[in-house]
């Protein structure tokens, strides 16, 4: 009996379980191949969805997806873990120990065979060596970062409503993940304010620090200048051209040499891949530590090696690090990684269709492009309909990993849910 091909994913994010499960339905169904997927936690959330749990407008005990669970339904295995180096001569990934929460070893560390290894292990802001940031600044990158962004917000808005003080929230960053906090927080002050037992909520001050000329540079500018008059509206302080040279524990230093007071310091500024790819065997990386890869996703250095999504690189045609990029990458290889297994059958390049990108401020307005640059939303009314197009966005990945039946079921769960719960978190 011959031995079953061993295809290895590391990392569990919107590109890595998406292509597990679609690999496990496949070929893992059909017993051709063992598909087994690593990462460092136990359940999956949706990324663009981050700031939402770090605001405490999101539930996310509803929003995760058990990899083990997953894994059994859909005919892969999974492992918790951390890949801290390749053999890429043995075609071997070594993973780190397994400590539980008293730091006691769980798992020795061990080696995974692997025939075909499929790298999506994300990104992470980058502090650009920016002096204080790291010892200074909360991140929001994974979910255990978001619920302890969430944690110090709660405790720190029970310590302003009780001595009735200000609290002061810096942001760098006007990307996505920046803006789109910004407008969370504010919300989650005005939901918070309905289980105050009636008393005033303090003042949230929440400045945004951009480093270019305007934010949401992704978007086209009248894009970005509907937003940041919106985030005005609502109290947000936005300040462009503002290049950060430091931050303490009193808050952010910038270049002309002001001083932003702050509280609370969030850092969602800059892309980078984790330092752990410097691990990986040698594999060649771009400036920014991503994963050298051919238009067709395979590693310029061994053609056993294939990354997609955040941690990867195509050099002739740079992609942005969107979920969006992620999901189509993942469907490709789910697409031709069979046949290479079965008989190194050159898979294709991947082509990206870009299909538009949305921004939504929290419940206040939202906004869309479309690939041929035109702009929907805007307004109370036409706002709306960008909203929803970001919430559906979600819905479908959950669909996708769930199929139709599961995933309308947790839909409808959600909505009930917002019967049970606040709609903020509390605790």
């Amino acid at each position: 009996m011959s031995k079953k091909s061993e295809i290895l994913i590391v990392g569990g994010g919107v590109a890595g379980l998406a292509l597990a499960t679609r690999l496990g339905n496949s070929i893992g169904k059909q017993g051709l191949a063992r598909i087994t997927l690593i990462d460092k936690s136990f359940s999956h959330v949706w990324k663009p969805m981050l700031h939402c749990f770090a605001a405490g407008t999101a539930q996310n005990e509803n929003d995760r997806i058990s990899f083990m669970a997953q894994a059994n339904r859909h005919h892969f295995e999974f492992w918790p873990g951390e890949v801290t180096a390749l053999d890429r001569e043995s075609k071997q990934a070594v993973l780190g120990p397994l400590r539980g929460t008293d730091g006691r070893v769980v798992l020795e560390g061990r080696t995974v065979d692997y025939d075909a290894l499929v790298l999506s292990v994300g990104s992470c802001a980058n502090d650009f060596g920016t002096p204080g940031v790291a010892e200074n600044c909360l991140f929001i990158d994974n979910l255990v970062e978001a619920n302890g962004f969430n944690e110090k917000f709660r405790m720190e808005l029970l310590r302003a409503y009780s001595g009735d003080i200000e609290l002061n929230i810096a942001i760098v960053g006007g990307g996505a993940t920046g803006t789109q906090l910004a407008a969370e927080l504010h919300k989650s002050l005005e939901l918070t304010g309905l289980h105050s037992f009636s008393q005033t909520p303090p003042v949230l001050n929440i400045t945004l620090l951009e480093a270019g000329p305007r934010i949401l540079p992704a978007f086209p500018e009248s894009v970005s200048q509907a937003a940041q008059k919106e985030l005005e509206r609502i109290g947000v302080k936005v300040q462009t051209n503002a290049m950060v040279s430091g931050a303490d524990a009193e808050g952010f230093s910038l270049k002309d040499g002001t001083h932003i007071k702050a509280d609370m310091r969030v850092w969602a500024a800059g892309v980078k891949a984790p330092e752990v790819t410097r691990s990986f065997g040698g594999l060649s990386l771009s400036r920014s530590g991503q994963i050298l890869v051919h238009p067709n996703l395979q590693s310029i250095d061994d053609p056993a090696v294939f990354a997609m999504g955040d941690c990867s690189y195509i050099s002739d045609e740079p992609l942005p690090p969107t979920a969006q990029v992620a999901r189509q990458q993942a469907h490709h290889l789910a697409r031709h990684l069979p046949q290479w297994i079965a008989n190194k059958k050159e898979i294709p390049s991947c082509v990206f269709n870009n299909k538009g990108a949305i921004v939504a401020l929290g419940n206040y307005n939202g906004w869309g492009t479309l690939p041929g640059g035109t702009v929907f939303g805007g307004g109370i009314l036409n706002g709306l309909s960008a909203r929803l197009g970001h919430l559906m966005l979600y819905r479908q990945h959950q669909i996708e990993l769930y199929g139709w039946t599961r995933g309308l079921i947790s839909c409808f769960g959600a909505w009930i849910d917002t019967f049970i719960r606040p709609s903020v978190r509390l605790d």
